[in-house]
């Protein structure tokens, strides 16, 4: 879905016009984590790299709900972010279900090879307040008397966790970030005060990290910010305005799971003024959560703030060279509410070519292998979503992408210098009528460099697989007769199953018998 509501209004504001409207792995990281999917876009760079050559699409294997009360709103649209499943190098699914119809959570653990339920657990957590519903993100770890160990949000700020979890029972326990004797303590206060905003990361030495909310009224000091809890249980915490030395800064973006640089010294994570506001990419210590460096997130056409927007679900992708990318919201409706995907080295000292979408869009990496066309000198490409939104003001040629970062091309709709687009493809669904096509439904799409393809989903409620060597969809199922909603992700596991969700549901893909 593209931005509506309170970020177009904003736009209204801003411009006064109605025309507003229209990496490379530490060697000694763990086989769990190059096996599995451990998090929100396969890995703590956020890189999305299938572990396994996928399954063909030969059949829909088994199906979850992730939502037992979908709540679509007047236009039958499902403005839900579902938070990303998690599967263990044992094959065991984690799924994040929402129960009610304004919150609720548990985790399913389910096998993969057939969907049976292996445990079932509650979690108390609260949502912040939103627009559009925030993603519940978990995350698996290396840590733990079984050697795997699954984390969760809880409420209060609070983070529960259970060992083992492709056992029917694990050892299991609760953290407090800022000392569990405190939250006990004060449980009520705590739990309507404090809340988790983005998903959970974790690195390969067990410890996670996460954004979270503050109400005025909390105990302790606690101010909205950074999280850390390490593999023994020691939690840390900064707060986004300290983080960023401003003090106008508010909150870290809703979505926005923390990203980790390849030697996991730092921390990338976005925080800004306010729930559609301006603000900075932050680079902080990983460590000690003490800002290294920040950036101001400005669009590239205007030279205006950039729009960082908690209706959005974009989080930091980490290159295998350190470089960052991350997707904003331009300052005015200018780019059809695509959105900019800003560049920056691993220092965030120098700005470097955007791309021409970033709007609730989190960039893959393409290794420059898989795409025997490209003869640039890029090791590496980028696959992002690159919408051209018709209520907008633009085609409504919606098409996914792969770029290089490193050459530049212009961009039609605003003539700024961009990423040079190596393969684009458009959707194949007409909307109202061609050439507008139906948009690509993608918080993270999946790249398998064994099958020389890229996995994603549309609004059209097909999964699709692109073929680099082709630039054609190679293959396609059909999930759900598709709707507006926003963005979801796409998995591989261990195996080769392939996981999608198309409206409330989690979808699981295998060959044919």
């Amino acid at each position: 879905m593209r931005p509506v509501g309170s970020i177009l209004t904003l736009a209204v504001l801003l411009t006064g016009s109605a025309s507003a409207q229209s990496a490379l792995r530490r060697p000694n990281i763990d086989s769990f984590l190059r096996a599995a999917w451990p998090g929100f876009a396969g890995n703590a760079q956020h890189t999305a790299g299938a572990p396994a050559r996928s399954q063909s699409f030969g059949q829909i294997l088994w199906q979850t709900p992730v939502d037992l009360a979908p709540q679509y709103d007047s236009e039958g649209e499902l403005l839900i972010h579902y938070g990303s499943p998690v599967i263990t190098s044992q094959n065991t699914v984690i799924v994040p279900v929402k129960t009610g119809a304004t919150g609720g959570f548990r985790l399913d653990a389910h096998k993969a090879s057939d969907g049976s339920l292996v445990w079932s657990a509650t979690t108390d957590y609260i949502l912040p307040s939103a627009d559009w519903t925030p993603e519940f993100g978990p995350t698996l770890t290396t840590v733990g008397p079984a050697g795997t160990r699954l984390y969760y949000p809880g409420a209060g700020g609070t983070v529960y966790y259970r060992d083992d979890p492709d056992a029917a029972d694990g050892a299991s326990g609760q953290i407090a970030f800022y000392g569990l004797t405190n939250y006990e303590a004060n449980r009520a206060a705590y739990n309507s005060a404090v809340t988790i905003n983005t998903p959970l990361t974790a690195d390969a030495d067990g410890n996670i990290y996460f954004g979270f909310l503050v109400a005025e009224h909390a105990p302790g000091g606690l101010a909205s910010g950074i999280a850390r809890i390490s593999a023994t249980g020691q939690g840390t915490w900064i707060s986004a305005a300290s983080a960023a030395s401003d003090s106008a800064i508010t909150q870290v973006v809703y979505n926005c799971a923390p990203a980790l640089s390849g030697d996991l010294k730092t921390l990338y994570v976005a925080v800004s003024n306010g729930y559609n506001g301006a603000g900075y990419l932050l680079a902080v210590d990983s460590a000690s959560l003490q800002r290294v460096a920040r950036v101001e997130l400005i669009d590239p056409a205007t030279g205006m703030d950039a729009l960082l927007s908690s209706d959005g679900s974009a989080s930091p992708t980490v290159g295998p060279d350190g470089n960052v990318y991350f997707g904003v919201l331009e300052s005015s409706g200018e780019n059809h509410y695509r959105g900019w995907l800003l560049h920056f080295d691993s220092g965030l000292k120098q700005t470097k070519i955007p791309g021409a979408f970033g709007w609730d869009d989190t960039a893959s990496i393409v290794p420059s292998s898989m795409v025997p066309a490209y003869h640039g000198n890029s090791a590496y490409l980028l696959m992002t979503k690159y919408n051209d939104y018709h209520d907008a003001g633009g085609s409504g040629i919606n098409k996914i992408a792969v770029l290089d970062p490193n050459a530049t091309g212009t961009d039609p709709i605003t003539g700024a210098t961009v990423m040079k687009e190596v393969l684009t493809i458009a959707g194949v669904t007409p909307d109202g009528g061609l050439p507008a096509v139906k948009e690509w439904c993608i918080n993270s799409a999946v790249v398998d460099p064994a099958s020389g393809s890229i996995l994603a989903g549309s609004e059209d409620g097909t999964l699709y697989r692109w073929n680099l060597s082709t630039n054609t969809f190679s293959e396609r199922i059909v999930l759900t007769p598709g709707l507006g909603e926003a963005y979801t992700p796409t998995i591989v596991g261990p195996d080769g199953l392939v996981y999608a969700i198309h409206n409330a549901t989690l979808f699981v893909i295998a060959n044919a018998h």
